[in-house]
């Protein structure tokens, strides 16, 4: 018994994503048949969030986002989505008049999904999933529905509390003006 608990403890090590980690390369195919690359986001923070259209919780978590992107757009945060439905090619664009995000929103099959997410192919992963990318590329956090992050009342101050430190760290400094060299003085004759 004690041999299960142990060896159950120690798959589940395993099985958990890498935190933090260099973001690999990541392609969202876009409804205008174009790829939007995540590292073309490289020096902004990125909050990458996986839907299903058509679920009522990534829906709510929508509209967070969107709350998020207009308050924290400004100062540098992006955000986008990919649904991972097996039809989420033709559900995007409908998804996209209905919610209006004012970010990109496109999609991706779910196996390359999990692969990025270090999640177990063999697992459910539970929708939706949030990416939290600093702006040198690194996958600083990452959560599910099913994580405490996501709880129903807790989830839009962990986001917000979430998108702050990543705005607060590896912020670009003000570069100062070089110092003027002080002015010879006036040679005497």
């Amino acid at each position: 018994m004690l041999a299960c608990v142990v060896f159950s403890l120690a798959a589940q090590s395993i099985q958990a994503a890498t935190l933090p980690r260099k973001s690999p390369e990541f392609a969202i195919q876009m409804p205008d048949g174009k790829q939007l690359l995540l590292s073309s986001y490289k020096g902004k923070p990125v909050c990458l969030a996986f839907i299903l259209t058509t679920c009522s919780h990534c829906q709510a978590f929508t509209r967070l986002l969107i709350k998020a992107q207009n308050e924290f757009g400004p100062r540098g945060l992006q955000a986008v989505e990919s649904a991972i439905e097996e039809k989420a090619a033709p559900a995007v664009p409908g998804f996209v008049r209905a919610f209006q995000p004012p970010f990109p929103v496109g999609y991706n099959d779910h196996i390359t999904t999990v692969d990025f997410l270090q999640h177990p192919r063999m697992e459910i992963l539970h929708m939706p999933a949030i990416v939290f990318i600093d702006r040198q590329g690194v996958i600083v956090a990452q959560y599910q529905a099913s994580d405490a992050f996501m709880g129903d009342a807790v989830v839009e101050k962990n986001l917000r509390d979430k998108i702050e430190e990543l705005l607060s760290s590896n912020a670009p400094s003000a570069k100062k003006a070089p110092a003027k060299k002080a002015a010879a003085p006036p040679k005497k004759q």
